[in-house]
C-alpha cells in the first residue's frame, strides 16, 4: 500500500482464526478476512477497513504456518516440483457498505534439493508464512512461475483492493 502512496494505518485484529476445513478455500479466506476487518472496524466506526487472509492449498490440503523446522521442511518437500494454489480473501468495511472477494493464484515450485530446503528453513523465513514460504523474500528463489496476481501471493491483491476501495468511495488517485 505504501508503494501506491495510499495513506493507511495498520491495526492488528484479535479475531478468531479457526475455520471449518470442510469449506472450500475461497469461502475460508473470505470468512477469515471478514472476521478480521469486522473486528477492527468495530473499533474505528466510519473508517475504511481492509482485512485479508491467505492460505496455501496443495491437492485439496491446506498448508498452514509451520511451527517447527521439521514441519517447514516437510511442507517444502511436498511443494517441490509441483503446482499449488494460493487463495487470498479480502474484506473491506466502509462507512456505507462492505465487500468481500478472493483471488486464486497458481504457484509452481522448482524441484528443490535437500540443501535448498535446509538453507531456507534455517533462514527463519518459513515460520510466519502459510505453506512455509514467502514469495516476497528468499522464498522467491523457490518459485519457478506464477499464474495470477503476485501481490495476492504476498498477502493482498493490491490492484483489485484499490479498485474496490475506489468503487466504495475512498479517494484513490
Amino acid at each position: 500500500m505504501e508503494n501506491i502512496r495510499l495513506q493507511f494505518e495498520v491495526h492488528s485484529s484479535d479475531a478468531d482464526e479457526h475455520f471449518n476445513p470442510e469449506l472450500p478455500p475461497n469461502e475460508i479466506v473470505m470468512e477469515l478476512a471478514k472476521r478480521k476487518a469486522e473486528n477492527v472496524a468495530g473499533k474505528y466506526p466510519g473508517s475504511y477497513v481492509v482485512g485479508s487472509d491467505t492460505i496455501v492449498v496443495l491437492d485439496g490440503q491446506i498448508l498452514g504456518k509451520p511451527g517447527k523446522p521439521e514441519e517447514a521442511a516437510a511442507m517444502l518437500r511436498k511443494l517441490s516440483g509441483r503446482s499449488h494454489y494460493v487463495y487470498t480473501g479480502v474484506s473491506i468495511f466502509s462507512p456505507k457498505t462492505n465487500v468481500e472477494f478472493f483471488e486464486k493464484t497458481e504457484v509452481v515450485f522448482w524441484e528443490l534439493t535437500e540443501e535448498e530446503i535446509t538453507a531456507y528453513v534455517k533462514s527463519g523465513e518459513p515460520f510466519d508464512k502459510a505453506g512455509a514460504y514467502g514469495i516476497q523474500g528468499l522464498g522467491s528463489l523457490l518459485v519457478k512461475k506464477i499464474n495470477g496476481d503476485y501481490f495476492s501471493v504476498v498477502g493482498l491483491p493490491v490492484s483489485r483492493t484499490v479498485r474496490e476501495l475506489k468503487r466504495l468511495g475512498y479517494p484513490v488517485l
